[in-house]
C-alpha cells in the first residue's frame, strides 16, 4: 500500500514538472527572424525621366480598371467572365484547399480525442486444438463488452507544429495572391482580346472601303480598254488588286472568328453560341497612364506575383524552424480509460481500466538525415529570396515596357495618321492622272497598294496602343494591393468546434466559392442578359 502511494506521488510530481516544462518551452521558436527583402533603387529609377520615382495617380488604376475604356459591351463581358469563368473558380477552390491544409496542420496543436466501444458474443468449437471432449462442455460461449476513450497531446515545445502551421498559412496567403493574379490575368486577357477584335473590325471596314475603290478602278480600266485608250494589262492589274483585297478580307474574317471563339471560352460559353456584332472603328482612347511620386516601394505591394514570391519566402523561413525542431526530443502525453466486462456489469468501478503515459523520443543517430534536412531548408529559403528578387526585377521591367509602349505607340499613331493622309492624296491624284490619260496605271496601282497598307497599319498601331495600356495596367497590379490578402487569422476555414456549413468556407476578401446553374449552361443564350445591346447569344 505504501509503495502504491509512493508511485502515485512520483507520477504527480513528474506530471507537474512536465507541465511547467512545456509552458516554459512553448515560446521556443527556432525559426530565424523574418523580414522582407529591402532593395536599393537607381536614382530616378532609370527610364531617363520616362518613369521617375513614381506610382499610379489616384483614380488611374482601380479594381474595375476596364471601365476607363468607356465601352459598355466590354464592361458586361468582364462582369460575366468574373462570375462564371471556370479557371477563376478553380483558383478559388485551390485557395480553399490551401486553407484546409493549414487547418489540418493546426489541428495537431489540440488534444486528439477518440472513443471506442465494442461488444462480442463468441462460441467455442469442439474441434479446437487441445480440446478434451471428456472434460469440456459440448458448447463454449464467451462474451465481452467494453467502451473506452483515449486522448493524446503533443506539447509543441520547439514550435515545430506552430511553425508548420504558419508555413501553411503563408502558403495559403500565396494561394490567395495566386487567385488575384489569375483574376488580373483573365481580366487583361479578355480586354486585350476584345480590343483586338475591335481592331479587326476597323481593318475590315478599311478593306470594305478599299474594295469599293478597287472595284471602281476595274470598271475604269475596262471602260478605257473598250474605248481603245487603255491596255488589257491595266485591267488584269486592277483585277489582281481587287481579288487580293477580297482575299485579305476573307483572311481577316477568319482571324476575327478565332478571336471571338477565344472570348467565348473566357465567358464559359461554347463558341457556336456566341457572337459580338462588328463595329466600324476602334473608339476606345485610353491615353497614357499618368505617374506620380513613389512607385518602386508601392509596386511591391500592388502586384500579386510579388506577393506570391514574398509569402513563399516567409513560408521557407518557417520551414527552417521545423527542421531545427527535429534535433530536439519529441514528447507526447497520452491517456486512455474505460470499462470492460464479460457480461453487462459495466457500471461497476471495479470493471474500470485506465492508462496514462508520457513518451519522449530522441533519435540518437540518423546518418545525417536531420542535418541534411536543415541544410536543404536554408537552401530553399535562399532560393526563395533569389526568386523574389527576380520577380521584383521582372515587375519593374513590365512597368518600364508598358510606359515605353504606351508613349511610343501614341507617337507612332500620330505619325501613321500623316502617312495615311499622304497615301490617300497620292491615290486620288494618280487615279485622276490615269483617268485623264496623263499617267500609266502602274503608278495608280502602287498608290492604291500604299494607301491600303497605310490604313491597315494605322489601325494596327491604334490597336497596339490601346492594348499596351492594358498591359501597363496589369503591370501596375490592376488596382490590387497586399491589403486585399487575407490575414493569418482569416485563413482558418472554420473553428475547431464548428461542425456545420462545411461544404464551402466563408468567403474571405472577395474570394468566393460558388456553384450556379448558369455554370453548366454553355449555350450562350443568356449571355445577352448580362451585357448591353451589341452582343448576342447566337450569330
Amino acid at each position: 500500500m505504501a509503495s502504491s502511494r509512493c508511485n502515485r506521488s512520483r507520477w504527480r510530481i513528474t506530471t507537474a514538472l512536465a507541465g511547467v516544462f512545456s509552458i516554459g518551452l512553448a515560446s521556443c521558436d527556432l525559426s530565424p527572424e523574418y523580414h522582407p527583402q529591402k532593395f536599393l533603387y537607381p536614382e530616378g529609377w532609370e527610364g531617363k525621366g520616362m518613369m521617375g520615382n513614381a506610382q499610379p495617380a489616384d483614380g488611374i488604376v482601380r479594381s474595375d480598371w476596364w471601365t476607363m475604356f468607356n465601352d459598355p459591351i466590354l464592361d458586361g463581358l468582364e462582369k460575366r467572365m468574373l462570375a462564371v469563368n471556370p479557371d477563376l473558380q478553380a483558383a478559388a477552390e485551390a485557395f480553399t484547399q490551401a486553407r484546409d491544409v493549414a487547418r489540418e496542420t493546426e489541428s495537431r496543436l489540440y488534444p486528439q480525442v477518440t472513443g471506442a466501444a465494442h461488444m462480442s458474443d463468441n462460441k467455442g468449437s469442439l474441434g479446437r486444438l487441445y480440446n478434451n471432449p471428456a472434460t469440456s462442455r459440448s458448447l463454449v460461449y464467451e462474451s465481452n463488452q467494453a467502451y473506452s476513450g483515449a486522448a493524446t497531446w503533443e506539447p509543441d515545445f520547439w514550435n515545430s507544429i506552430r511553425n508548420t502551421t504558419r508555413m501553411q498559412k503563408n502558403l495559403a496567403q500565396a494561394s490567395a495572391a495566386q487567385y488575384a493574379l489569375a483574376r488580373l490575368s483573365l481580366e487583361a486577357e479578355l480586354a486585350s482580346d476584345y480590343i483586338a477584335l475591335r481592331g479587326l473590325d476597323a481593318q475590315n471596314a478599311v478593306y470594305d472601303d478599299s474594295i469599293r475603290y478597287f472595284r471602281a478602278a476595274v470598271e475604269i480600266t475596262e471602260l478605257r480598254q473598250a474605248g481603245s485608250i487603255g491596255a488589257g494589262l491595266d485591267v488584269s492589274r486592277a483585277e489582281t488588286q481587287l481579288y487580293s483585297a477580297q482575299a485579305g478580307k476573307s483572311n481577316l474574317i477568319a482571324r476575327r472568328n478565332v478571336m471571338e471563339h477565344a472570348i467565348a471560352v473566357l465567358l464559359n460559353t461554347a463558341p457556336a453560341g456566341f457572337h459580338i456584332a462588328p463595329v466600324k472603328d476602334v473608339k476606345m482612347h485610353f491615353g497614357v497612364v499618368k505617374i506620380n511620386e513613389g512607385l518602386p516601394a508601392s509596386l511591391l505591394e500592388r502586384r500579386p506575383d510579388i506577393a506570391i514570391a514574398e509569402r513563399q519566402m516567409a513560408a521557407s523561413a518557417r520551414a527552417i524552424g521545423v527542421s531545427r525542431a527535429a534535433f530536439y526530443p519529441h514528447i507526447t502525453f497520452s491517456a486512455e480509460g474505460g470499462f470492460e466486462d464479460g457480461g453487462f456489469d459495466l457500471a461497476s468501478i471495479s470493471r474500470a481500466f485506465w492508462k496514462i503515459a508520457v513518451q519522449a523520443v530522441e533519435p540518437a543517430f540518423t546518418g545525417g538525415l536531420r542535418r541534411a534536412a536543415l541544410q536543404r531548408s536554408w537552401s530553399q529559403y535562399r532560393s526563395m529570396v533569389d526568386n523574389y528578387r527576380s520577380v521584383v526585377l521582372s515587375a519593374f521591367q513590365d512597368v518600364e515596357d508598358g510606359l515605353t509602349q504606351t508613349r511610343q505607340f501614341k507617337i507612332a499613331q500620330d505619325q501613321q495618321q500623316k502617312a495615311v493622309d499622304a497615301a490617300l492624296r497620292t491615290q486620288s491624284m494618280t487615279m485622276a492622272l490615269y483617268t485623264g490619260g496623263l499617267s500609266n496605271y502602274l503608278d495608280a496601282l502602287v498608290a492604291q497598294q500604299d494607301a491600303l497598307q497605310a490604313r491597315l497599319a494605322e489601325v494596327e498601331v491604334q490597336t497596339a496602343q490601346v492594348q499596351s495600356s492594358v498591359r501597363l495596367v496589369r503591370a501596375l497590379g490592376g488596382g490590387w494591393s497586399t491589403a486585399d490578402l487575407p490575414g493569418i487569422k482569416q485563413i482558418d476555414p472554420f473553428g475547431p468546434l464548428q461542425y456545420n456549413n462545411l461544404r464551402t468556407p466563408k468567403p474571405v476578401n472577395g474570394i468566393d466559392n460558388h456553384a450556379k446553374p448558369l455554370d453548366n449552361d454553355l449555350r450562350g443564350d443568356r449571355v445577352s442578359e448580362n451585357v448591353p445591346q451589341g452582343l448576342t447569344g447566337r450569330p
